[in-house]
């Protein structure tokens, strides 16, 4: 299917906006794939409460409420709002610096409240436009993040597959005390279990990957662990889960000043994490597709989803990728498939609870341990590699700082170094000059030719073309380049055309450095020309005085203006 840039829309329907206009044709299929994404959630979703350190019953409460309130109120038509183990594994770091236990009521409810300022500072950044904050965190960045969260992830399993009772300390201490405890601790039932989970997901996985691997293996290992009574042969369970649909309430009693100042830079971190996310993966279904979404209608989506959360006493919800993909994978289209997803869940929370009392921990750690695994992006840390060496080592440091210092340590420096990374690309713009090649054809070619190789278009004239904003980072750098052109011309300069295609801002200092080239070059008897200057940065320079110092008579629309003024200038001289 052909893709198309998605739109925004003017006048979107204030509700529905991921499901209006019904297309009668479709229902049938999305009913078919939100069917599909209960049998694939329930499992994951599961997993993603022993990532955050929460009753298994509340990974279900994430689909619910969460989920309906974003089909009613986002505009991406293909988003799925739940769990996300990147935003599990921020809560469980900033949870963790309170003095709750991890599961206690305490404890869900701190989770509550950080849902509930999730929340709050989504309409906050609704009311004021800050969708654009979701581009801060750069790709190759966000690949770094998630591999780092998924090794940090998958290292956590390793001792509930073998058994292995937790162990204190970092992940790394953690890991490390786990594989000295294997050869003398490790549970044969429980890695019996483990590994035959293994083998029913990424064995139906190999053989269609629209299996309900994960589903099949969970019924299994709690019917198996029924009939053969695992826990008599030392596999734990996960014992008596409640039923029924989450009771309605605000966390007050944990809402104290204390815990809002403890847990304000763990809820800034997801912040931004659900804004990276959710606005990533709307945008790309909506291109595929070539819909139409606006990020900062999805933001109250987002944040009455997370209200939703706290009041039905479960954790942070974000948009998932791996969710949507299902739904996608599945042939769904619209929110219906996320709203049939939620009626399937509330079924099971009404009617078949019971039988989870049996399912063995083990089968937790493992499905746990596959998400962490898949969300090492082996391919897409290769790719940047190939392509971009300096942005895989910010890639590269970003995941060990996660596994290393732990992920909201992790979020930061990420959040640090894409603005990093953009500062030192327009500090280090790709600069050009405008030359003639064999043939006479004009062409772009770098600033560093050869002495031997004509640097200027005509004789005497050199047309440099700035690759950035001229801004207080790079103003001397613009400066030094263009003087050293002009030192090095050969025939001597008469003009030396700034070519202004790329240059979309001049801040204060890029003025002063503006200011400085206009008067060197005229000391030295070279006109400085503007050439293909946009309309705003006309008027930025005509509020900086520039306009006049240069000259009205020196501004050109296009090169060959520029190309013919020089002509007519030389002729006449």
């Amino acid at each position: 299917m052909a893709t198309q840039a998605p739109s925004h829309r003017r006048g979107a329907p204030m509700f529905f906006g991921g499901i209006l206009p019904i297309n009668p044709a479709l229902i049938s299929t999305d009913v078919i794939a939100g069917a599909t994404l209960a049998a694939l959630a329930i499992p994951e979703v599961m997993g993603y409460t022993k990532i955050a350190g929460m009753p298994v019953i509340t990974g279900l409460y994430t689909i619910v409420l969460p989920i309906i309130a974003f089909a009613i109120f986002g505009s991406s038509r293909h988003l799925v709002v739940g769990a996300d183990s990147a935003t599990a594994a921020i809560m469980a770091t900033g949870l963790a610096a309170t003095a709750a236990v991890a599961g206690s009521p305490e404890y869900v409810q701190l989770a509550s409240l950080t849902a509930l300022m999730c929340a709050g500072l989504l309409i906050v950044a609704r009311l004021l436009r800050l969708g654009f904050i979701a581009n801060f965190l750069s790709r190759s960045v966000l690949i770094g993040f998630l591999t780092g969260v998924g090794i940090q992830v998958a290292m956590g399993q390793v001792g509930g597959m073998f058994g292995i009772p937790g162990q204190s300390g970092g992940t790394l201490d953690k890991f490390a005390k786990t594989l000295q405890l294997i050869p003398t601790s490790t549970s044969t039932a429980t890695l019996t279990v483990s590994i035959a989970v293994l083998v029913i997901i990424l064995g139906l996985g190999k053989v269609n990957k629209k299996i309900p691997g994960a589903l099949l293996a969970v019924v299994g290992t709690i019917a198996a662990s029924y009939v053969l009574d695992l826990q008599a042969k030392g596999v734990s369970v996960l014992g008596t889960v409640p039923g029924g649909l989450p009771s309605l309430s605000l966390p007050t009693s944990v809402a104290t000043t204390a815990n809002l100042e403890i847990l304000l830079p763990t809820v800034i971190s997801l912040v931004v994490v659900i804004l990276a996310q959710s606005a990533a993966t709307s945008r790309a279904y909506a291109m595929k597709y070539g819909d139409s979404f606006e990020e900062n209608v999805d933001l109250v989506g987002l944040g009455l989803a997370n209200a939703s959360a706290a009041i039905t006493g479960t954790f942070v919800v974000n948009g998932s990728p791996t969710k949507t993909e299902m739904v996608d994978s599945a042939g769904g289209r619209t929110q219906i498939s996320q709203l049939t997803a939620a009626a399937i869940v509330i079924a099971v929370l009404l009617f078949l609870t019971g039988p989870l009392a049996y399912m063995p921990n083990a089968v937790l750690a493992t499905v746990v341990f596959i998400i962490g695994v898949r969300l090492i992006d082996y391919r897409g840390m290769n790719d940047i590699l190939k392509v971009r060496p300096g942005e895989f080592a910010v890639a590269a440091i970003t995941a060990v700082t996660v596994v290393v210092a732990g992920v909201e340590q992790g979020i930061i420096l990420a959040m640090f170094l894409s603005i990093l990374e953009h500062i030192y690309h327009s500090y280090r713009p790709h600069d050009t000059l405008v030359v003639r090649d064999d043939r006479g054809e004009v062409r772009s070619a770098a600033v560093g030719l050869p002495a031997s190789v004509a640097q200027e278009i005509e004789p005497g004239l050199i047309l440099y073309r700035f690759g950035s904003g001229i801004y207080y980072a790079n103003g001397t750098r613009f400066t030094s380049e263009i003087m050293d052109l002009a030192e090095d011309a050969n025939p001597p300069l008469k003009w030396l055309g700034l070519v202004g295609s790329a240059i979309g801002d001049i801040d204060y200092s890029g003025a002063d450095s503006l200011r400085v080239v206009q008067q060197e070059l005229s000391s030295k008897g070279t006109t400085l020309v503007m050439v293909d200057i946009s309309d705003v940065v006309r008027k930025q320079l005509d509020a900086y005085g520039l306009t006049e110092r240069i000259g009205r008579a020196n501004f050109h629309n296009t090169i060959e203006d520029a190309l013919e003024a020089y002509r007519k200038a030389t002729a006449a001289t």
